[in-house]
């Protein structure tokens, strides 16, 4: 009986860590995709394709934190819509597997081990640092009152930029800001189609999303900002003499961005769902031109 009894602890043991890697989606990386590649992106244009290893360790371990970080925070600001929309019921808050006071204990803990990074950054970074903290604390309740949260996801995603520039350069040049901007235009187009998986069960409910706002032009408007951020990521191309080489890079992007209106075309759920995911190879092709246009530099 003994042995059953702790067998059964053991089993609740394995459910409750099971409960918390979902509540960090931990299981579902494209979240950490889509903040790693911008981030990424600075890290190899401030180090002109020669980043410190020591500063890429850094800022992966704290993309991986702080996003993290950011799913428990948004499941808990959601705890009372999340039960009533189809694709987010079974989050363990929403389902009773987590408390909200645990999953605040979890946010304030992951967000101190990312505090403990700072070892490793000059205090221009660590100044920085307090910014992308309380973008990622606030990000989500603002669907609560605003119809474009999504822009300010594109700044908490993006904020990365700056502190990459600052950790590699010790300043922020205005090529940065480029960056930045582009991905900001990036993070409405994707989250835009993330939105429109959800449209539905968010008028039921009365959250807000830019695809509430675009209605009827949503896809347009998910072309419109990709064609923006690629408008100013070949800007960026240009500013730091990356070449064609480059260039072929965000012309895969483009590719993918074309293919992301076919998924949207029938505004089915599923398939919109699939569209946001398709941006991490958006991402990755960004990433890919910048490496091969300073590898081959070095050659």
């Amino acid at each position: 009986m003994a042995a059953k009894g702790e067998g059964a602890v053991r089993a609740s043991g394995r459910a409750r860590l099971g409960a918390y890697v979902r509540l960090m989606r931990l299981h579902r990386p494209i979240g950490s995709l889509l903040l790693m590649w911008p981030t990424l992106w600075a890290l190899w244009i401030a180090g002109q394709g020669h980043p410190r290893p020591v500063l890429v360790a850094v800022f992966v371990a704290g993309v991986l934190l702080m996003r993290s970080a950011g799913c428990v925070i948004n499941d808990y600001a959601d705890r009372d819509f999340d039960p009533h929309v189809w694709r987010t019921q079974d989050r363990p808050i929403a389902a009773g597997e987590v408390s909200p006071r645990a999953a605040l204990t979890l946010f304030f803990g992951l967000c101190l081990l990312a505090a403990m990074l700072a070892f490793w950054l000059n205090t221009y970074t660590i100044e920085l640092s307090v910014v992308a903290v309380a973008l990622a604390a606030t990000y989500p309740f603002l669907k609560r009152f605003t119809h474009l949260p999504q822009v300010y996801l594109g700044l908490a995603f993006g904020w990365g930029i700056p502190m990459a520039f600052a950790a590699q350069t010790g300043h922020i040049p205005r090529l940065a800001w480029v960056l930045f901007a582009a991905n900001i235009a990036w993070t409405v187009a994707y989250d835009t189609a993330y939105a429109m998986a959800d449209r539905d069960d968010d008028l039921k409910i009365g959250v807000k999303s830019s695809a509430i706002l675009f209605g009827r032009w949503d896809r347009a408007m998910v072309a419109l900002n990709h064609a923006v951020a690629l408008g100013l990521l070949y800007r960026v191309g240009v500013m730091a003499h990356l070449g064609l080489v480059y260039d072929g890079g965000l012309g895969l992007a483009l590719g993918f961005a074309l293919y992301e209106q076919s998924l949207l075309r029938d505004r089915r759920p599923m398939d919109c769902f699939r569209a946001f995911l398709n941006n991490n190879w958006f991402g990755g092709s960004v990433f890919v031109g910048l490496v091969a246009a300073y590898l081959g530099r070095s050659l």
